[in-house]
Parts: structure tokens; C-alpha cells; sequence
């Protein structure tokens, strides 16, 4: 196993408490960015945390790998839901490479001045 992830889990949500105390506008700040994203039910729970899993993978932030999956499991996502959700984030990270490459070759080109 990569980690512990429930023991993780309730170690990032003790740390945000205690970032909290310290700071609390900035953590109001941050819970309002979360409620903000789910005004309208527009999606629902479990499609919030699909997607909030999937950008965890791409921004590679292990606490918000933590969390969401937590929170997807809470939601009643299943594995294959999870999976296809991955899946996108996979797709999206390699095309983000391929496009930033075609920015780099560009450059590449530039700076060679042609």
C-alpha cells in the first residue's frame, strides 16, 4: 500500500483544524470555495467528488487524493465510476503534455530564430 490513506485522512483534517485556529479567515476562505462550487445543485455530490478526485490526480496532491476519496466512497461513487474518473485524469495530463510540448518546441524554434 502507498499509504495509510484513513490514518492520512484524519491527519490532514487535524492539520486544517489547527491551521484554522491560526489563520481562521483563510480557512473560512477556503471552506467558502468549496460551498461556493456546490451552490445550485446543479451536480451532485458524488459527481463533485469524481471530478475534485480526478484534479487531485492531476495537481498530484496526495491530501486531496486523501479526502475526495474518502468523500466519493461517502457519495456512493463505485470503483468503476472512480476508475473512469481517473481515467479522464489520465487522458488530460498526457494531453496536457502534448500540448505544453508544442509550446516548448515552439520556443525551442524561436529562440534558434527561425
Amino acid at each position: 500500500m502507498f499509504t495509510d490513506w484513513k490514518e492520512h485522512t484524519a491527519h490532514v483534517k487535524k492539520s486544517f483544524g489547527a491551521l484554522g485556529k491560526q489563520h481562521p479567515k483563510m480557512l473560512q476562505a477556503y471552506q467558502a470555495l468549496g460551498a461556493a462550487a456546490a451552490e445550485g445543485d446543479v451536480l451532485d455530490a458524488k459527481t463533485r467528488e469524481l471530478i475534485a478526485l480526478a484534479v487531485a490526480v492531476t495537481t498530484r496532491c496526495e491530501s486531496c487524493i486523501s479526502v475526495h476519496a474518502e468523500e466519493a466512497v461517502k457519495a456512493g461513487a463505485t470503483e468503476a465510476e472512480v476508475a473512469a474518473a481517473l481515467a479522464m485524469s489520465i487522458a488530460l495530463n498526457a494531453g496536457a503534455a502534448y500540448t505544453y510540448s508544442l509550446r516548448a518546441l515552439e520556443a525551442y524554434h524561436v529562440q534558434k530564430g527561425e
